[in-house]
Protein backbone atom coordinates (compact mmCIF):
# COMPACT_ATOMS: atom_id res chain seq x y z
CA UNK A 1 0.00 0.00 0.00
CA UNK A 2 2.83 2.37 0.85
CA UNK A 3 4.49 1.73 -2.51
CA UNK A 4 1.26 2.29 -4.43
CA UNK A 5 0.54 5.55 -2.62
CA UNK A 6 3.95 6.94 -3.52
CA UNK A 7 4.35 5.44 -6.99
CA UNK A 8 3.01 8.38 -8.96
CA UNK A 9 0.23 8.64 -11.56
CA UNK A 10 0.99 5.41 -13.42
CA UNK A 11 1.55 1.99 -11.86
CA UNK A 12 2.40 -1.22 -13.71
CA UNK A 13 1.42 -4.41 -11.88
CA UNK A 14 2.53 -7.82 -13.10
CA UNK A 15 0.20 -10.67 -12.09
CA UNK A 16 1.48 -14.23 -12.19
CA UNK A 17 -0.41 -17.48 -11.60
CA UNK A 18 0.71 -19.18 -8.38
CA UNK A 19 0.33 -22.92 -8.72
CA UNK A 20 0.78 -23.45 -4.96
CA UNK A 21 -2.26 -21.31 -4.09
CA UNK A 22 -4.84 -24.14 -4.15
CA UNK A 23 -2.79 -26.24 -1.71
CA UNK A 24 -2.28 -23.18 0.47
CA UNK A 25 -6.04 -22.70 0.65
CA UNK A 26 -6.70 -26.44 1.04
CA UNK A 27 -8.66 -26.46 -2.23
CA UNK A 28 -8.59 -28.99 -5.08
CA UNK A 29 -5.91 -28.24 -7.67
CA UNK A 30 -7.37 -26.07 -10.42
CA UNK A 31 -10.18 -24.73 -8.26
CA UNK A 32 -10.95 -21.05 -8.96
CA UNK A 33 -11.23 -20.33 -5.23
CA UNK A 34 -13.90 -20.26 -2.54
CA UNK A 35 -17.51 -20.38 -3.63
CA UNK A 36 -19.31 -17.11 -4.13
CA UNK A 37 -21.72 -18.24 -1.42
CA UNK A 38 -19.08 -17.23 1.09
CA UNK A 39 -18.78 -13.67 -0.17
CA UNK A 40 -21.73 -12.17 1.72
CA UNK A 41 -20.80 -11.28 5.27
CA UNK A 42 -18.02 -13.92 5.42
CA UNK A 43 -14.28 -13.66 5.76
CA UNK A 44 -12.35 -14.94 2.77
CA UNK A 45 -9.31 -17.10 3.58
CA UNK A 46 -7.25 -14.73 1.44
CA UNK A 47 -8.14 -11.73 3.58
CA UNK A 48 -8.58 -13.17 7.06
CA UNK A 49 -5.07 -13.92 8.37
CA UNK A 50 -4.84 -17.31 9.97
CA UNK A 51 -8.29 -18.53 8.82
CA UNK A 52 -8.03 -21.34 6.29
CA UNK A 53 -10.48 -23.84 4.80
CA UNK A 54 -10.62 -27.30 6.25
CA UNK A 55 -12.74 -30.05 4.73
CA UNK A 56 -13.37 -31.74 8.06
CA UNK A 57 -16.99 -30.99 8.94
CA UNK A 58 -16.54 -32.10 12.56
CA UNK A 59 -14.00 -29.39 13.27
CA UNK A 60 -14.99 -27.20 16.21
CA UNK A 61 -13.30 -24.05 14.91
CA UNK A 62 -15.47 -21.03 13.96
CA UNK A 63 -17.73 -22.11 11.13
CA UNK A 64 -18.33 -20.54 7.73
CA UNK A 65 -21.70 -18.84 6.95
CA UNK A 66 -24.79 -21.00 7.55
CA UNK A 67 -25.57 -23.37 4.73
CA UNK A 68 -28.09 -26.17 4.23
CA UNK A 69 -25.21 -28.41 3.14
CA UNK A 70 -24.09 -30.34 6.20
CA UNK A 71 -20.58 -31.14 4.96
CA UNK A 72 -19.71 -27.61 3.87
CA UNK A 73 -16.01 -26.76 4.55
CA UNK A 74 -15.23 -25.11 7.89
CA UNK A 75 -12.73 -22.43 8.89
CA UNK A 76 -10.00 -23.05 11.44
CA UNK A 77 -7.11 -21.09 12.96
CA UNK A 78 -3.72 -22.41 11.86
CA UNK A 79 -0.06 -21.31 11.92
CA UNK A 80 1.61 -21.43 8.53
CA UNK A 81 5.40 -21.38 8.15
CA UNK A 82 6.43 -19.05 5.36
CA UNK A 83 10.11 -19.61 6.18
CA UNK A 84 11.99 -21.90 8.55
CA UNK A 85 15.54 -21.01 9.57
CA UNK A 86 17.44 -23.55 11.73
CA UNK A 87 19.23 -21.77 14.57
CA UNK A 88 21.98 -24.34 15.13
CA UNK A 89 25.23 -22.55 14.20
CA UNK A 90 23.17 -19.60 12.92
CA UNK A 91 24.42 -16.02 13.14
CA UNK A 92 22.78 -12.61 13.68
CA UNK A 93 23.54 -9.37 11.86
CA UNK A 94 22.33 -5.98 13.14
CA UNK A 95 24.37 -3.85 10.75
CA UNK A 96 23.56 -2.51 7.31
CA UNK A 97 25.58 -4.40 4.70
CA UNK A 98 29.03 -2.88 4.10
CA UNK A 99 28.66 -0.22 6.83
CA UNK A 100 29.14 0.31 10.54
CA UNK A 101 25.57 1.61 10.91
CA UNK A 102 23.13 -0.26 13.11
CA UNK A 103 19.74 -1.00 11.62
CA UNK A 104 17.01 0.85 13.48
CA UNK A 105 14.98 -1.71 15.50
CA UNK A 106 15.87 -4.48 13.06
CA UNK A 107 18.21 -7.40 12.52
CA UNK A 108 18.73 -10.42 10.26
CA UNK A 109 19.24 -14.09 11.10
CA UNK A 110 21.36 -16.24 8.77
CA UNK A 111 21.43 -20.03 8.99
CA UNK A 112 24.52 -22.20 8.58
CA UNK A 113 23.49 -23.08 5.01
CA UNK A 114 23.06 -19.40 4.08
CA UNK A 115 19.25 -19.21 4.37
CA UNK A 116 18.25 -15.79 5.68
CA UNK A 117 15.15 -14.51 7.43
CA UNK A 118 15.56 -11.23 5.64
CA UNK A 119 15.47 -8.01 7.64
CA UNK A 120 13.18 -8.44 10.66
CA UNK A 121 11.76 -5.01 11.50
CA UNK A 122 10.17 -4.25 14.90
CA UNK A 123 8.06 -1.35 16.11
CA UNK A 124 10.20 -0.40 19.12
CA UNK A 125 13.81 -0.74 20.24
CA UNK A 126 12.68 -2.73 23.29
CA UNK A 127 10.79 -5.24 21.16
CA UNK A 128 13.79 -5.61 18.87
CA UNK A 129 16.12 -6.07 21.87
CA UNK A 130 13.83 -8.71 23.43
CA UNK A 131 13.71 -10.77 20.24
CA UNK A 132 17.43 -10.32 19.69
CA UNK A 133 18.21 -11.67 23.16
CA UNK A 134 15.74 -14.55 22.80
CA UNK A 135 17.15 -15.70 19.46
CA UNK A 136 20.73 -15.19 20.61
CA UNK A 137 20.06 -17.28 23.73
CA UNK A 138 18.57 -20.05 21.60
CA UNK A 139 21.63 -20.04 19.31
CA UNK A 140 23.95 -20.13 22.34
CA UNK A 141 22.09 -23.10 23.85
CA UNK A 142 22.33 -25.02 20.57
CA UNK A 143 26.03 -24.16 20.25
CA UNK A 144 26.57 -25.52 23.77
CA UNK A 145 24.90 -28.78 22.72
CA UNK A 146 27.19 -29.00 19.67
CA UNK A 147 30.21 -28.40 21.92
CA UNK A 148 29.15 -31.22 24.25
CA UNK A 149 28.77 -33.59 21.30
CA UNK A 150 32.18 -32.62 19.92
CA UNK A 151 33.82 -33.05 23.33
CA UNK A 152 32.63 -36.65 23.55
CA UNK A 153 35.07 -37.43 20.74
CA UNK A 154 37.96 -35.42 22.22
CA UNK A 155 40.47 -36.21 24.95
CA UNK A 156 40.20 -34.32 28.28
CA UNK A 157 43.15 -32.14 27.24
CA UNK A 158 41.56 -31.21 23.90
CA UNK A 159 38.09 -30.07 24.93
CA UNK A 160 36.18 -27.23 23.24
CA UNK A 161 35.88 -24.38 25.76
CA UNK A 162 33.83 -22.01 23.60
CA UNK A 163 32.98 -21.28 19.96
CA UNK A 164 30.73 -18.94 18.00
CA UNK A 165 30.30 -16.35 15.27
CA UNK A 166 31.96 -12.93 15.27
CA UNK A 167 32.69 -10.20 12.72
CA UNK A 168 36.35 -9.63 11.87
CA UNK A 169 37.50 -6.26 10.63
CA UNK A 170 39.44 -6.62 7.40
CA UNK A 171 42.69 -4.75 6.98
CA UNK A 172 43.59 -2.77 3.86
CA UNK A 173 40.13 -2.85 2.29
CA UNK A 174 37.66 -0.19 1.23
CA UNK A 175 34.75 0.92 3.40
CA UNK A 176 32.27 -1.42 1.67
CA UNK A 177 34.08 -4.49 3.04
CA UNK A 178 34.87 -3.45 6.60
CA UNK A 179 33.87 -6.67 8.36
CA UNK A 180 33.47 -10.32 7.48
CA UNK A 181 31.83 -13.15 9.41
CA UNK A 182 34.29 -15.51 11.11
CA UNK A 183 33.75 -18.49 13.39
CA UNK A 184 36.07 -18.66 16.40
CA UNK A 185 36.80 -21.64 18.64
CA UNK A 186 38.85 -22.20 21.79
CA UNK A 187 39.85 -25.85 21.86
CA UNK A 188 42.55 -27.54 23.89
CA UNK A 189 45.70 -25.42 23.66
CA UNK A 190 44.71 -23.64 20.44
CA UNK A 191 42.71 -20.64 19.24
CA UNK A 192 41.04 -21.29 15.86
CA UNK A 193 39.68 -18.91 13.23
CA UNK A 194 37.34 -20.43 10.60
CA UNK A 195 35.40 -19.03 7.66
CA UNK A 196 32.71 -21.69 8.27
CA UNK A 197 32.03 -23.70 11.45
CA UNK A 198 33.73 -27.10 11.86
CA UNK A 199 31.08 -29.81 11.55
CA UNK A 200 33.41 -32.83 11.46
CA UNK A 201 36.68 -33.89 13.06
CA UNK A 202 38.59 -33.23 9.81
CA UNK A 203 37.34 -29.63 9.68
CA UNK A 204 39.48 -28.66 12.67
CA UNK A 205 42.61 -29.08 10.56
CA UNK A 206 41.17 -26.73 7.91
CA UNK A 207 41.09 -23.58 10.02
CA UNK A 208 42.27 -20.34 8.42
CA UNK A 209 44.45 -19.56 11.46
CA UNK A 210 45.55 -21.57 14.50
CA UNK A 211 47.37 -19.94 17.43
CA UNK A 212 48.81 -21.23 20.70
CA UNK A 213 46.56 -20.00 23.52
CA UNK A 214 49.49 -19.29 25.84
CA UNK A 215 50.86 -16.84 23.29
CA UNK A 216 47.75 -14.73 22.63
CA UNK A 217 46.47 -11.70 24.52
CA UNK A 218 42.75 -10.87 24.72
CA UNK A 219 41.80 -7.20 24.95
CA UNK A 220 38.38 -5.51 25.19
CA UNK A 221 37.76 -2.17 23.47
CA UNK A 222 35.38 0.00 25.47
CA UNK A 223 34.01 3.53 25.93
CA UNK A 224 33.99 5.49 29.16
CA UNK A 225 32.47 8.78 30.28
CA UNK A 226 33.95 11.06 32.92
CA UNK A 227 31.78 9.36 35.55
CA UNK A 228 32.93 5.91 34.45
CA UNK A 229 29.55 5.08 32.96
CA UNK A 230 29.80 2.55 30.16
CA UNK A 231 27.93 3.73 27.10
CA UNK A 232 27.28 0.30 25.66
CA UNK A 233 23.61 0.35 26.74
CA UNK A 234 22.92 3.42 24.63
CA UNK A 235 24.81 2.00 21.68
CA UNK A 236 22.96 -1.32 22.07
CA UNK A 237 19.64 0.50 21.64
CA UNK A 238 20.92 2.39 18.62
CA UNK A 239 21.14 5.80 20.32
CA UNK A 240 23.69 7.80 18.37
CA UNK A 241 26.49 9.54 20.24
CA UNK A 242 29.23 11.79 18.93
CA UNK A 243 32.49 10.07 19.80
CA UNK A 244 35.84 9.88 18.10
CA UNK A 245 35.81 6.11 17.60
CA UNK A 246 37.98 3.81 15.56
CA UNK A 247 34.66 2.54 14.23
CA UNK A 248 31.03 2.70 15.30
CA UNK A 249 30.64 -0.87 16.56
CA UNK A 250 30.37 -1.00 20.35
CA UNK A 251 31.08 -4.63 21.28
CA UNK A 252 34.63 -5.13 20.05
CA UNK A 253 37.68 -7.05 21.21
CA UNK A 254 41.08 -7.84 19.76
CA UNK A 255 43.31 -10.87 20.03
CA UNK A 256 47.00 -10.02 19.81
CA UNK A 257 49.11 -12.86 18.41
CA UNK A 258 52.73 -13.56 17.50
CA UNK A 259 55.07 -11.02 15.88
CA UNK A 260 52.93 -8.08 17.04
CA UNK A 261 49.96 -8.91 14.81
CA UNK A 262 46.35 -8.77 15.97
CA UNK A 263 42.80 -9.67 14.94
CA UNK A 264 40.00 -7.19 15.63
CA UNK A 265 36.52 -8.66 16.22
CA UNK A 266 32.98 -7.42 16.86
CA UNK A 267 30.00 -9.24 18.40
CA UNK A 268 26.33 -8.30 18.39
CA UNK A 269 25.59 -8.22 22.15
CA UNK A 270 27.35 -7.17 25.32
CA UNK A 271 26.55 -10.56 26.84
CA UNK A 272 28.48 -12.25 24.01
CA UNK A 273 31.47 -10.01 24.72
CA UNK A 274 31.38 -11.06 28.37
CA UNK A 275 31.27 -14.74 27.44
CA UNK A 276 34.23 -14.41 25.06
CA UNK A 277 36.24 -12.55 27.70
CA UNK A 278 35.72 -15.22 30.37
CA UNK A 279 36.14 -18.07 27.88
CA UNK A 280 39.54 -16.76 26.74
CA UNK A 281 40.67 -16.38 30.34
CA UNK A 282 39.49 -19.86 31.28
CA UNK A 283 40.96 -21.50 28.16
CA UNK A 284 44.34 -19.81 28.68
CA UNK A 285 44.47 -20.67 32.39
CA UNK A 286 43.59 -24.31 31.71
CA UNK A 287 46.25 -24.49 29.00
CA UNK A 288 48.90 -23.02 31.32
CA UNK A 289 48.09 -25.46 34.11
CA UNK A 290 47.99 -28.37 31.66
CA UNK A 291 51.21 -27.41 29.84
CA UNK A 292 53.16 -26.59 32.99
CA UNK A 293 56.05 -24.85 31.24
CA UNK A 294 57.18 -23.22 27.99
CA UNK A 295 60.75 -22.92 26.78
CA UNK A 296 62.02 -20.42 24.18
CA UNK A 297 65.38 -20.11 22.46
CA UNK A 298 67.06 -16.77 23.07
CA UNK A 299 70.48 -15.13 23.11
CA UNK A 300 72.48 -12.52 24.96
CA UNK A 301 75.89 -11.14 23.99
CA UNK A 302 76.42 -13.92 21.47
CA UNK A 303 75.54 -16.80 23.79
CA UNK A 304 72.71 -19.21 22.82
CA UNK A 305 70.39 -19.55 25.82
CA UNK A 306 67.08 -21.15 26.77
CA UNK A 307 64.42 -19.26 28.70
CA UNK A 308 61.76 -21.30 30.52
CA UNK A 309 58.51 -20.08 32.09
CA UNK A 310 57.37 -22.73 34.57
CA UNK A 311 54.04 -22.65 36.43
CA UNK A 312 55.61 -24.05 39.60
CA UNK A 313 59.19 -22.71 39.49
CA UNK A 314 58.88 -19.33 37.77
CA UNK A 315 61.63 -18.12 35.39
CA UNK A 316 64.76 -20.09 34.52
CA UNK A 317 67.56 -19.28 32.09
CA UNK A 318 70.15 -21.91 31.16
CA UNK A 319 72.85 -22.48 28.57
CA UNK A 320 71.46 -24.32 25.55
CA UNK A 321 74.65 -26.39 25.14
CA UNK A 322 75.79 -27.23 28.65
CA UNK A 323 72.28 -27.02 30.22
CA UNK A 324 73.84 -25.19 33.17
CA UNK A 325 71.31 -22.96 34.97
CA UNK A 326 72.44 -19.33 34.82
CA UNK A 327 69.69 -17.85 37.00
CA UNK A 328 66.25 -18.65 38.39
CA UNK A 329 63.57 -16.42 39.93
CA UNK A 330 60.04 -16.91 41.23
CA UNK A 331 57.06 -15.09 39.73
CA UNK A 332 56.82 -12.93 42.85
CA UNK A 333 60.40 -11.71 42.30
CA UNK A 334 59.56 -10.09 38.94
CA UNK A 335 59.22 -6.39 39.76
CA UNK A 336 59.16 -4.87 36.30
CA UNK A 337 60.05 -5.21 32.63
CA UNK A 338 60.66 -3.18 29.49
CA UNK A 339 61.30 -3.97 25.85
CA UNK A 340 62.30 -2.27 22.63
CA UNK A 341 59.24 -3.52 20.73
CA UNK A 342 61.42 -5.65 18.48
CA UNK A 343 63.59 -8.42 19.95
CA UNK A 344 65.09 -7.28 23.27
CA UNK A 345 63.50 -7.38 26.75
CA UNK A 346 64.74 -6.34 30.20
CA UNK A 347 63.42 -8.26 33.21
CA UNK A 348 63.84 -6.72 36.67
CA UNK A 349 64.05 -9.26 39.51
CA UNK A 350 64.47 -8.67 43.23
CA UNK A 351 67.12 -10.80 44.93
CA UNK A 352 65.56 -12.35 48.04
CA UNK A 353 68.83 -12.25 49.98
CA UNK A 354 70.18 -8.79 49.14
CA UNK A 355 66.79 -7.18 48.27
CA UNK A 356 68.58 -5.59 45.32
CA UNK A 357 67.10 -5.37 41.81
CA UNK A 358 68.88 -7.47 39.21
CA UNK A 359 68.42 -6.72 35.50
CA UNK A 360 68.41 -9.58 33.00
CA UNK A 361 68.45 -8.81 29.28
CA UNK A 362 67.49 -11.32 26.61
CA UNK A 363 66.84 -11.29 22.87
CA UNK A 364 64.07 -13.39 21.26
CA UNK A 365 63.15 -14.03 17.66
CA UNK A 366 59.44 -13.61 18.51
CA UNK A 367 59.37 -11.27 21.49
CA UNK A 368 55.57 -10.79 21.40
CA UNK A 369 54.89 -14.50 21.88
CA UNK A 370 57.23 -14.63 24.89
CA UNK A 371 55.70 -11.57 26.56
CA UNK A 372 52.18 -12.93 26.05
CA UNK A 373 53.29 -16.27 27.49
CA UNK A 374 54.72 -14.56 30.58
CA UNK A 375 51.46 -12.64 31.01
CA UNK A 376 49.42 -15.84 30.68
CA UNK A 377 51.49 -17.73 33.25
CA UNK A 378 51.43 -14.90 35.79
CA UNK A 379 47.65 -14.39 35.38
CA UNK A 380 47.07 -18.14 35.74
CA UNK A 381 49.25 -18.18 38.86
CA UNK A 382 47.22 -15.39 40.44
CA UNK A 383 43.95 -17.10 39.45
CA UNK A 384 45.10 -20.34 41.08
CA UNK A 385 45.46 -18.67 44.49
CA UNK A 386 42.56 -16.20 44.11
CA UNK A 387 39.34 -17.92 42.88
CA UNK A 388 37.53 -14.60 42.31
CA UNK A 389 40.35 -13.14 40.22
CA UNK A 390 38.72 -13.91 36.86
CA UNK A 391 35.40 -12.31 37.73
CA UNK A 392 37.04 -9.30 39.36
CA UNK A 393 39.04 -8.63 36.19
CA UNK A 394 36.06 -9.04 33.86
CA UNK A 395 35.12 -5.75 32.24
CA UNK A 396 32.35 -7.05 30.02
CA UNK A 397 30.62 -9.02 32.79
CA UNK A 398 30.25 -5.85 34.84
CA UNK A 399 28.40 -4.29 31.92
CA UNK A 400 26.29 -7.36 31.22
CA UNK A 401 24.88 -7.54 34.75
CA UNK A 402 24.43 -3.79 35.10
CA UNK A 403 22.42 -3.73 31.88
Amino acid sequence: VHLLRNAGDEVTITVQYLREAPSFLKLPLGSPGPSSDHSSGASSPLFDSGLHLNGNSTNTAPSSPSSPIANEPKYEKRWLDTLSVPLSMARISRYKAGTDKLRSNAFEVLALDGVSTGILQFYTAQESADWLRAISTNISDLTLQNMKMANKCCSPSDQVIHMGWVNERLEGTDSSQLYKFKFLALKGSSFYIFSTPPVSTLDWARAEKIYNLCEVLFKIHKLWLADDCWLQANLYLGIHQDFDLEDQRPYCFSVMVAHGKSHYFNVELGSELAVWEKSFQRAIFLDVQRTGSKTYMCSWQGDALCFTVDFALGFTCFDSKTKNVLWRFKFSQLKGSSDDGKTRVKLLFQNLDTKQIETKELEFQDLTAVLHCIHSFIAAKVASVDPVFIDSQSIARKYMYSN
